[in-house]
């Protein structure tokens, strides 16, 4: 094999794994209505919605900024509410809407969820290889210094109003539409 086939080989795999995360989010937005991070947002909202959004932020590996962003979408898609506590006007609770409730009893994958189960499978050196190798490829892009979570999604997307109706629609047939 020549040298500049196997760097073929290695930019043509990049690219499968970049169109398989991209692929993955738009199959999560057009299904739920939702983005990976938002379901992720979601999810850990649902653990408890008592704590502040600087928690959320950490245990989703977010800056605070972007779960706040994050949840402005969520409110203005009616997957979640905001209430201000009556005792203290500084905290401030997050709210599942039923909508919300009904995508996550549906319980959908994550990328990195289905790549972490198939990723606890590997033997410890096999892991450790692929480890070290994708740290080297982020050195030799100079791409190590950029900032990165382990949320995996691509580009802007989302569903409309109507297409997450037929969605629930579909998971809750009696429920006629309409979501309380």
């Amino acid at each position: 094999m020549e040298e500049q086939n196997k760097s073929d080989i290695v930019v043509s795999t990049l690219r499968q794994i970049i169109r398989s995360i991209d692929l993955q989010s738009k199959k999560l937005t057009k299904r739920y209505g939702i983005t990976g991070p938002q379901l992720i947002v979601l999810k850990e909202i649902h653990k408890s919605s008592d704590r502040p959004i600087s928690a959320i932020a950490r245990e989703v590996s977010l800056s605070q900024a972007t779960v706040t962003s994050i949840l402005d979408r969520l409110e203005q898609q009616g997957f979640a509410q905001r209430e201000r506590s009556s005792q203290d006007k500084r905290k401030v609770k997050i709210l599942l809407t039923e909508k919300s409730k009904m995508i996550l009893d549906t319980n959908p994958s994550l990328f990195q969820e289905e790549f972490t189960d198939e990723f606890e499978t590997l033997e410890e050196w096999e892991k450790h290889m692929i480890i070290s190798s994708l740290q080297r490829m982020a050195t030799m892009l100079k791409a190590e210094k950029i900032d990165s979570s382990p949320v995996l999604y691509s580009g802007p997307l989302s569903a409309s109003s109507l297409e997450v109706d037929r969605f629930l629609d579909d998971i809750l047939p009696e429920n006629d539409g309409v979501i309380k």
